[in-house]
């Protein structure tokens, strides 16, 4: 998936018990989704607390957090727990949503893709951050163009 394009639907459970859907945020919301490689590995747990740090500015600029991997959900539920993430976390476990949005890994595929989408309002992906290694920078990089988007 690339930016100008719009941005796949799923429905996928997620930590809480919740089912989440792309299409549930459509016209209300900005999205920040987040493909990442691994619940509980260095790189990722980075990530995810520099997310969970900045959550409430994202809130305020009237956008959600959601985090894909393909662990599942009781994986999910402990990340978010020893971690206090306050944004959901789908379980992608067979990879087909990865495949949608085109998230590839790399290293001879051991290792996940980490990209992050910032997809506005009306479901259209209005940017494209990837990088295995600056976890802080997706973030970042997320929060300037949602805090444009308003």
């Amino acid at each position: 998936m690339q930016i100008g394009e719009t941005a796949p639907d799923f429905e996928l459970p997620a930590n809480g018990g919740r089912t989440v859907r792309l299409s549930d945020y459509r016209g209300k919301q900005t999205v920040v989704l987040y493909f990442y490689p691994a619940d509980e590995t260095p790189g990722c747990k980075i990530e995810a607390c520099a997310f969970r740090d900045d959550y409430e500015d994202f809130k305020a600029a009237g956008a959600e957090v959601i985090g894909v991997s393909d662990d599942d959900v009781k994986s999910h539920e402990s990340f978010a727990s020893n971690h206090r993430l306050p944004f959901v976390l789908v379980s992608d476990t067979d990879g087909k949503l990865r495949g949608q949005y085109g998230v590839k890994g790399n290293l001879f595929g051991m290792l996940k893709g980490r990209v992050t989408f910032v997809i506005d309002k009306q479901g259209v992906i209005r940017n494209r951050f990837v990088s295995q290694i600056r976890f802080k920078e997706h973030v970042a990089s997320a929060l300037a163009l949602v805090k444009q988007l308003g």
